[in-house]
C-alpha cells in the first residue's frame, strides 16, 4: 500500500466510510432513492393541458414558441425564424440523431454545421431532454449528442422539444433522468432553462442576453419521432 492510499484509508475510516468495494455510498443512495417532496397541483394535468401550460409560461418569460406537426417541419421553421429576425442563413446544430436525420439542404438554403458551440456561432439548434409545464422550463441534459456550449454561446438558441416529453413538474423530470441514467449515475450537467438569459442588476432594468442567448425559440413537435 502506498503512502497516499494509507492516508486516504485513514481519512475514510475517520469519516466512517468503508473500503469494501460493495460498501454503500450514502450520496449515491440518496440520489437514487430520492423521495419526492410536496408537488404543486399546478402541473397535474393531462398531456394536452401540459403542453398548453408550457406554451403559456414559456411565452410569459420572453421565449417564443411554435408548434409543428412532425420533426420534418423543423428545417422550414428554423429558416422562417432566421428570416423573421434578419439573421444569416447559417446554424450550428447539435450532433443529435433527430437533427442529423433531417434533410436540411433539400428544404432550405441554410448552411448547417454540426458540433459544439463556438464563440462565433450566431444561432444554435439543439434538442431538449424534456420540459416542465408549471414554469415553461426546458431541461437540457449534457452528452455527446447535446453539447452544453450550444445552450449558452450563440445569441439565438432554437430548441426542439417533443410534446410527449413535457412533464407537469420538476420532480417527474428528475425521476426520468435518474431512471434513464441508472443506479448511482447522473448526467454530468443538467441545465434548466426558463426563457432567454436575463438580468436586472443595473438600475433594475431588464436586459436580455446578459449571460447567454438573448432570444430563445422553442419548436414543440406534436407527433413523437417526427
Amino acid at each position: 500500500m502506498s503512502a497516499r492510499e494509507e492516508i486516504l484509508g485513514r481519512l475514510r475510516g475517520k469519516l466512517g466510510h468503508s473500503d469494501a468495494p460493495n460498501a454503500s455510498n450514502p450520496a449515491l443512495d440518496h440520489i437514487q432513492e430520492h423521495h419526492k417532496n410536496l408537488i404543486p397541483k399546478r402541473g397535474d394535468l393531462d398531456k394536452a393541458q401540459r403542453v398548453d401550460l408550457f406554451v403559456q409560461e414559456a411565452t410569459r418569460v420572453n421565449a417564443t414558441v411554435v408548434r409543428v406537426a412532425t420533426l420534418e417541419d423543423v428545417p422550414d421553421q428554423v429558416s422562417a425564424y432566421l428570416r423573421e429576425h434578419q439573421l444569416p442563413a447559417k446554424i450550428k446544430i447539435a450532433p443529435h440523431e433527430s437533427l442529423k436525420s433531417l434533410n436540411w439542404q433539400a428544404k432550405t438554403s441554410l448552411m448547417v454545421d454540426e458540433g459544439r458551440g463556438a464563440g462565433d456561432d450566431g444561432v444554435s439548434v439543439s434538442v431538449a431532454y424534456g420540459g416542465v409545464a408549471e414554469t415553461g422550463t426546458l431541461v437540457m441534459s449534457s452528452g455527446p449528442q447535446s453539447p452544453t456550449s450550444l445552450n449558452f454561446l450563440p445569441l439565438d438558441h432554437i430548441v426542439v422539444l417533443q410534446a410527449a416529453d413535457i412533464a407537469g413538474d420538476y420532480e417527474t423530470v428528475w425521476e426520468r433522468i435518474r431512471n434513464k441514467a441508472g443506479p448511482g449515475k447522473l448526467p454530468r450537467t443538467v441545465n434548466w432553462i426558463t426563457g432567454p438569459s436575463r438580468t436586472a442588476d443595473i438600475e433594475q432594468t431588464l436586459l436580455l442576453g446578459a449571460h447567454g442567448p438573448q432570444r430563445l425559440h422553442i419548436l414543440i413537435v406534436d407527433q413523437p419521432g417526427g
